[in-house]
């Protein structure tokens, strides 16, 4: 299958997407974040460094639900960039970490 060449929009949400996931883990390790989620810690460096601009949905849920974030903010902190808002998670010591 012919992947199609990402547009400039995909490319930038994968890089909003990628800051967000990073100032979510904060100083947790990657490798213990992509292991309690499932996923390859190469992978998970590739989506923080936006390398991966559409990543699969079951991959960026499992890593949401590690980092303590629901799914909503991660949509609207990638689809909505100008809002400034920082995302608020759902979940164990989520404010915490993004207040840092």
């Amino acid at each position: 299958m012919v992947r199609l060449p990402l547009t400039s929009a995909e490319v930038e949400r994968g890089e909003r997407l990628g800051a967000l996931l990073r100032r979510a883990r904060g100083s947790r390790s990657m490798l213990e974040t992509a292991l309690d989620a499932r996923v390859s810690p190469e992978t998970l460096r590739k989506i923080e460094s936006g390398r991966v601009a559409t990543p699969a949905f079951p991959t960026i849920a499992a890593i949401a639900d590690v980092l303590g974030l629901s799914l909503d903010v991660v949509w609207a902190e990638i689809t909505q960039p100008e809002r400034g808002v920082e995302p608020a998670g759902s979940g164990r010591n989520a404010r915490e970490r993004l207040a840092s």
